[in-house]
């Protein structure tokens, strides 16, 4: 049972960070001047990553496999920080570790 946890949370991860991967895509590409290109890498880290989260969702309970879904979050704000160099407030740094906190939470249950 515990491998088949830490299996689910890897390939969950790996699901949420292509989101958060395709979030930062469709940002850049607004800022890019290769707009069709990244906005297609985007979709594609997108359907990738739709496809892992529906192989996961057949084989744990989706109220689990949701919760860990905040990571999508963690990823987005870590990206907008330190690439887009976007203005980050603690406030919203103490958000994402609460965040960072329930989902670990959820990760245990």
């Amino acid at each position: 049972m515990a491998d088949k946890k830490s299996s689910a949370i890897m390939l969950i991860v790996v699901s949420t960070v292509l989101g958060g991967i395709g979030q930062f895509l469709f940002k850049l590409a607004f800022l890019d001047n290769s707009l069709v290109l990244t906005i297609l890498a985007g979709l594609g880290a997108y359907a990738i990553s739709t496809a892992i989260y529906f192989y996961v969702l057949s084989r744990v309970h989706l109220s689990w496999a949701y919760g860990l879904g905040g990571i999508a979050y963690i990823v987005a704000v870590i990206l907008a920080a330190t690439v887009l160099r976007e203005p980050v407030s603690i406030l919203r740094w103490t958000g994402v570790i609460v965040i960072a906190i329930g989902v670990v939470f959820v990760s245990l249950s």
